[in-house]
């Protein structure tokens, strides 16, 4: 089996940073498996972030230039900076990543934007 937990989410007053984590572990035998970030807010469907391949990283417009994504020194693992963060970044965010022909999820870490 494939687990795969985010973390990092919070409350974080508009205008700041928090860094989000996610570490894919279980039967994957690859080092660099194809992950993704994705969010929904609340009343909106779920929509990517950003793509990490194997040196890649191909991001949606909504947040080109604020959300530097990045691979851990650990195997499966990626990163989500998120930096000048404002109410419309509140959400739930998830990773995913696809190994074998499969999407595994994770269960998604909250993140708040409020002063």
């Amino acid at each position: 089996q494939v687990q795969v937990v985010e973390s990092g989410g919070g409350l974080v007053q508009p205008g700041g940073s928090l860094r989000l984590s996610c570490a894919a572990s279980g039967r994957i035998f690859s080092t660099k498996t194809d992950m993704s970030w994705f969010r929904q807010a609340p009343g909106k469907q779920r929509e990517p972030i950003v793509d990490v391949g194997d040196g890649t990283y191909n991001y949606a417009d909504s947040v080109k230039g604020r959300f530097p994504a990045s691979r851990g020194v650990a195997p499966n693992t990626v990163y989500l900076q998120m930096n000048n963060l404002t109410a419309e970044d509140t959400a739930v965010y998830y990773c995913r990543i696809y190994y074998t022909g499969t999407f595994y999820w994770g269960q998604g870490t909250q993140v708040t934007v409020s002063s």
